[in-house]
């Protein structure tokens, strides 16, 4: 099938642009678009796989902001507020079980690091932002990248349903999604799917946890006895906090902030293509057993412990 799609190349490009295009017109769901992008690139490959990094990352970035416009400020404080303790509570509990199950499966300490920080906080930004701090190597990364794209994919695909089996509200949802699913982007898409409130809940509890980005990359420092470096702050969360600011306190007419959110969404979707477009097999495979079931259990326990106090609160 590869070998057709070389010698078509300029075919294989329109094609991916028109799949481009229905994700941004709303004919796509998130879970779709996320097979959807992965099945085309298996088979017919990434025509523009160089730029593909790049464009996801300001994609989603331009996406969660926009949502902001769709956001009350109190709202917005409530549902912080209703995730704070968990979130601190997860992201500790997680840590130290994965240092413990890394020493028991005899990992590669750095490799073990890196996937329990992007399964405690926020997937790949997390890896991105500790794996300069403990100078690990390009292997561990693409290890730890790895695994937690492909459990992140799942995540996106499984949780709706699961969330409709466990009878949860829109609000019990965005805030599991938020504490249980990786990256930003498989949050905001499973959120999406489920409702408009899960939606709101979701952003704002996996935004406010991904702040906790600065003081794991100290401590990261502080474990490994590296050197101190610049820690990569994701900017762009205080760029949502001031357009949910905006819509709370300035007369925006509502057909301006309906139109900016749904264009969001839409972007949405189409940074879900993208990212499916871009995991490989080859990642996948590269990752290895071990880092595998550490990844998958961190997010099994992340997920079930996160629910059952949900319930309970």
């Amino acid at each position: 099938m590869k070998s057709w799609a070389r010698q078509n190349e300029t075919l294989v490009k329109v094609l991916f642009i028109i799949c481009m295009v229905l994700c941004i017109l709303g004919y796509v769901s998130s879970p779709v678009a996320l097979v959807g992008g992965f099945l085309f690139s298996y088979f017919l490959g990434h025509p523009f796989l160089t730029l593909n990094s790049k464009a996801v990352n300001w994609l989603l970035k331009i996406a969660v902001v926009g949502l902001g416009f769709g956001m009350n400020l109190k709202e917005t404080l409530a549902a912080g507020q209703d995730g704070f303790l968990l979130t601190v509570f997860s992201i500790s509990a997680t840590l130290i079980l994965g240092y413990f199950l890394g020493r028991l499966l005899k990992m590669n300490k750095k490799s073990s690091h890196l996937i329990s920080s992007g399964t405690a906080i926020c997937g790949g930004s997390a890896i991105a932002a500790v794996s300069p701090v403990i100078n690990a190597s390009e292997k561990d990364i693409s290890i730890s990248l790895g695994v937690i794209f492909l459990l992140n994919s799942i995540a996106l695909i499984v949780f709706p349903p699961l969330g409709h089996l466990l009878d949860l509200n829109q609000h019990q949802f965005g805030l599991w999604c938020a504490i249980a699913i990786h990256d930003t982007s498989s949050v905001v898409g499973a959120a999406y799917t489920f409702g408009e409130e899960a939606l709101k809940v979701a952003t704002t509890v996996k935004l406010a946890r991904a702040l906790w980005i600065i003081p794991l990359s100290l401590l990261s420092v502080f474990l490994f006895k590296g050197k101190e470096k610049s820690v990569k702050v994701p900017y762009f969360i205080f760029l949502f906090i001031l357009a949910i600011i905006l819509n709370s306190y300035l007369p925006i007419p509502e057909i301006l902030t309906t139109g900016i959110t749904s264009i969001s969404k839409s972007l949405l979707v189409l940074t879900l293509f993208l990212i499916g477009a871009g995991l490989s097999m080859d990642k996948i495979k590269s990752a290895g057993w071990k880092p595998m079931i550490l990844g998958f259990s961190l997010w099994v326990f992340i997920s079930v412990s996160a629910i059952l106090v949900i319930l309970a609160l």
